[in-house]
């Protein structure tokens, strides 16, 4: 047996395990259905290994900017998943209605290195109204650069789902980190039960990137997206192999160690067009129940969460020098609260509804200050907003504090000026649920 061979059929037996230690509630794809069946709408993590072992003997190498190969297509089936919701969004596509196509993530979904017009968002949207010239496709980009699951749970309400998509796009696996993969976990956890109840009830396929060594969140993400067998598309798998192929090197698809370029995004909507084309070449035989999330993969707290700007949050008291612009933009966020550290002190305060608090902050490239952060009087903790030398001033987020059950609550920021100088903190946002 080739190493190839054996390393898929052990990232299957890995995938398959996380399945079965996940919470039940929703049942794999194996206990279902037989191989390769596509009655109830979802296929095996071991059939897309099978897929591959089948097709290691006749491997085709990839030849940059050509049409993506079928070891590529077998590699980036992570997980098929149930494709009931989304049978119906093809059907609606073939009958001619209106259709709209979300996403939502970090730099990738936003178009970074490609452009609005060339990143795989618009491209997969593009090609879907292509393919049902009679329907009406409509397209929501929900991408902001540097944010993650925890941001990403707290605006998807206002800035997504809103547009009632029929069809969201999920992808936030280099955003999220493994120093903060209880949370992140937690929170994209949250993010998908938010989507999957909304009143429009959108399909949902999951997306997974790749930082160049190969960083990802793709194992902790598809322990949360098995447990609901969503389909997961893993760009993260098919583009390092057919590098280690060496079919093409990183920074033909890269122009840094995260980004796709051009011809990056076009691999990643050939995947998912690819996934979509087989769908809908089956979508007669796709019957049965949808996803079960009648059982949370994780304590699930942020599920519904919002954001509080100063558009919507009144402090309750402040002392110093505050200026408040409720329609400044920072970070691809608009409204922003600017405390400056001064010898007498500056501060303020908020009272909020909420079960989980949390905060959004630039961090600043240049005079970021120092935050130290009060609930209730508790002090819980302080925050470095200081970025210099960074890449870029961008939101971060920092998670606060948990309640057993919600309850008003006084938040409060008091500045302080930083170790070099630095005397703005940025207030973007509470984030609660």
């Amino acid at each position: 047996m080739s190493k190839k061979i054996l390393a898929v059929l052990c990232a299957a037996a890995l995938a398959v395990s996380m399945t079965a230690c996940s919470d039940t509630g929703s049942s794999s794809a194996s206990d279902t259905q037989s191989a390769g069946t596509q009655e109830s709408g979802g296929q095996t993590v071991s059939d897309a290994a099978q897929s591959s072992e089948e097709d290691d003997g006749d491997y085709v190498s990839y030849v940059l900017g050509g049409e993506i190969t079928p070891n590529m297509i077998s590699k980036s089936r992570l997980n098929e998943g149930n494709k009931v919701r989304l049978a119906k969004v093809i059907k609606k596509l073939q009958a001619g209605e209106e259709v709209t196509v979300g996403y939502i993530g970090g730099s990738i979904t936003q178009g970074t290195s490609a452009g609005n017009e060339l990143c795989y968002a618009k491209l997969t949207t593009d090609w879907i109204a292509e393919q049902y010239p009679d329907a009406k496709v409509n397209y929501v980009n929900a991408g902001i650069g540097a944010t993650g699951s925890y941001i990403g749970v707290h605006r998807v309400t206002d800035q997504l789902l809103t547009k009632n998509p029929d069809l969201v796009f999920v992808e936030f696996s280099v955003n999220d980190t493994y120093a903060n993969s209880a949370r992140d976990k937690e929170a994209y956890d949250s993010l998908l039960r938010t989507i999957w109840a909304y009143e429009c009830s959108p399909a949902i396929i999951t997306l997974v990137t790749t930082q160049e060594d190969g960083t990802s969140m793709q194992q902790v993400h598809s322990e949360v997206a098995l447990q609901y067998d969503l389909p997961m598309i893993s760009y993260h798998d098919a583009i390092l192999d057919v590098i280690d192929h060496g079919d093409i090197k990183w920074k033909d698809i890269s122009d840094d160690n995260i980004h796709p370029n051009v011809p990056g995004h076009k691999i990643v909507s050939q995947l998912l067009q690819s996934y979509l084309s087989d769908v809908a070449a089956n979508v007669d035989s796709i019957t049965g129940d949808e996803s079960d999330f009648s059982t949370p993969a994780t304590d699930a707290g942020f599920v519904g969460g919002k954001l509080l700007g100063p558009k919507d949050l009144q402090p309750v008291e402040s002392t110093g020098k505050i200026t408040i612009r409720e329609d400044g933009a920072f970070g691809g966020f608009t409204g922003v609260t600017i405390l400056i550290a001064e010898e007498e002190g500056t501060s303020i305060s908020y009272e909020v509804e909420a079960k989980s608090i949390g905060l959004l902050y630039g961090m600043n490239t240049s005079n970021g200050a120092l935050a130290d952060v009060y609930i209730d009087g508790e002090f819980i903790t302080t925050i470095n907003s200081d970025f210099t030398g960074g890449w870029g001033s961008y939101v971060e987020c920092a998670h606060l504090k948990t309640f057993e059950e919600s309850g008003k609550h006084t938040v409060k920021l008091s500045i302080r000026e930083n170790t070099n100088g630095g005397k703005n903190f940025v207030v973007s946002s509470l984030a609660v649920s």
